[in-house]
């Protein structure tokens, strides 16, 4: 025999149920910030940037990333730092060891959290080549706030993710060769570029 009597919680469940459903599979809803990062300009720090050779579709196909760029920055003094900025909704995409695609190839250390100076620090995942002089680091943003460990902030943020719009990971991402373990990161043309794109990126209002 059928009861009634739990009729309406199980109908609530439904209905609580149905609402992220709705909002990300039937919707789609995502929250625009007013930001891209083509609005990054192409001399930053006194450096200047030509496009890498991706194809216009690469950053879509490996990263999920619905706004992106890779250049390289040339200094005067002949150094230069190639950084990729992307945007995805994918969270998982651009986080999960993104160093092991944008600097395919190379040998690296184990990453080691480090604070770029500014205002605010910026944290950062720095690694250094085992075998040759060179550095990549990167940094997240998220909401305008920078995350740290972006799996436990994917955890804490899941059950508002649930009813609400899909907000966007912004990867920072910046490699430069010939640099040498002893040098500090903060003196690099990579940590300028860096610094001054997240920046630039930041800026940026609705």
């Amino acid at each position: 025999m059928i009861t009634f009597r739990y009729a309406p919680l199980v109908t609530l469940v439904l209905i609580l149920a149905l609402i992220p459903t709705v909002i990300h599979s039937y919707l789609g809803l995502v929250a625009a910030d007013g930001r891209q990062v083509k609005n990054i300009p192409t001399e930053l720090v006194g450096a200047h940037a030509r496009a890498t050779q991706r194809s216009s579709n690469w950053g879509e196909d490996t990263f999920n990333c619905f706004d992106w760029f890779e250049r390289i920055y040339h200094d005067p003094q002949g150094n230069a730092a190639r950084l990729f900025v992307g945007r995805s909704y994918d969270h998982k995409s651009l986080y999960h060891h993104p160093e092991l695609t944008l600097s395919y190839g190379n040998d690296f250390n184990l990453k080691q959290r480090v604070l770029l100076a500014g205002s605010p620090e910026i944290p950062l995942k720095l690694l250094s080549h085992k075998a040759k002089p060179g550095i990549a680091a990167y940094a997240l943003l998220s909401e305008d706030q920078f995350i740290d460990d972006p799996i436990r902030h994917q955890i804490k943020s899941s059950l508002k993710a649930l009813i609400k719009p899909r907000q966007a990971l912004t990867l920072f991402y910046v490699a430069q060769a010939n640099v040498d373990q002893a040098t500090s990161f903060d003196q690099t043309l990579a940590a300028r570029t860096l610094r001054q794109a997240i920046a630039e990126f930041r800026k940026q209002t609705d």
